[in-house]
């Protein structure tokens, strides 16, 4: 698994984030899943394909719901920025895995229970593919009344109403809101909505927009103290600033290199003046010249 894909899990994966979505997305914000009653459950299964070779399929979080006896995985599906055709098939395909497993689980007094996926997408457009299984297969008219359909729970979160972004009381009250917000205003206003699990959100800010900005650290000791996203978002554009300010400076280093040796300056001579004019070591001013 790609590092990519274990950061867009960690946030989802603490049970009162993931007790905080299935609530408000299923149950319109009413308490139904307590966080002390998810538990851990399996998220990948095995399957054979062609020539019998076995795959491994694996879901994004899954969580088993032990008051209310019911599987509950959400599947995130590497969280959705962009539209997958097939989207229903996989989903179909993972809670097949989960039933297949209950079905084959070597307690047989354990009852079955219902398996609810749910797909988090956070596009800037809404999903406009087929949320069902029939909308993605070709079936020939005489077979369609005998074809099971499947549907997929896609939920759109940078379309949510704000009624029901404030529902939200984790840290992913913090990520709705700001897609909903980067789709309506472009400009983000944070909120003072207090941040839980600072480095798991900010990783999962930085993968779902590319942003490395949001690639920020704050020490054990900011942790312990109220860190919101007004703060985040100062040192953000702090980083966007020194970033800048670096590039900036390393355009205007080779560009007196280039001037340098366009006028016959040797290397030492060059390397002299970029450690007396920038105060950079011999290493660093040789690195330039070499490049």
């Amino acid at each position: 698994m790609g590092q990519k894909d274990i950061t867009e899990k960690l946030l989802e994966d603490y049970n009162d984030v993931f007790a905080d979505i299935v609530n408000v997305l299923l149950f319109r914000g009413n308490r139904i899943v307590k966080e002390e009653s998810l538990k851990e459950t399996k998220v990948k299964s095995q399957y054979k394909a062609e020539a019998g070779k076995l795959h491994e399929q694996e879901r994004d979080v899954a969580k088993y719901w032990q008051d209310g006896n019911v599987l509950v995985a959400i599947c995130g599906l590497e969280n959705q920025t962009a539209e997958e055709k097939y989207m229903p098939l996989r989903v179909f395909s993972y809670d097949g895995a989960s039933y297949r497993r209950q079905l084959l689980s070597e307690n047989d007094e354990n009852p079955i229970v219902p398996v609810v996926s749910l797909v988090l997408h956070f596009g800037m457009k809404k999903w406009s593919s087929p949320h069902n299984l029939k909308g993605v297969i070709d079936i020939p008219k005489e077979l369609e009344p005998y074809v099971n359909d499947y549907k997929a729970n896609i939920f759109n979160i940078a379309f949510l109403d704000d009624e029901t972004v404030q529902m939200f009381q984790s840290d992913f009250r913090i990520v709705a809101d700001f897609f909903v917000q980067k789709r309506k205003n472009k400009d983000y206003v944070p909120d003072e909505h207090k941040i839980k699990h600072v480095d798991e959100m900010l990783k999962l800010l930085q993968v779902l927009t590319g942003d490395d900005r949001y690639n920020v650290k704050f020490s054990e000791t900011e942790k312990k103290e109220d860190i919101k996203m007004c703060d985040v978002m100062e040192r953000a554009v702090n980083k966007g600033k020194e970033e800048v300010r670096k590039e900036e400076r390393i355009n205007s280093i080779k560009i007196l290199v280039s001037s340098y040796r366009k006028r016959g300056h040797s290397d030492e001579e060059i390397i002299e003046d970029l450690m007396e004019s920038y105060g950079l070591s011999c290493d660093e001013a040789t690195k330039y010249v070499n490049k």
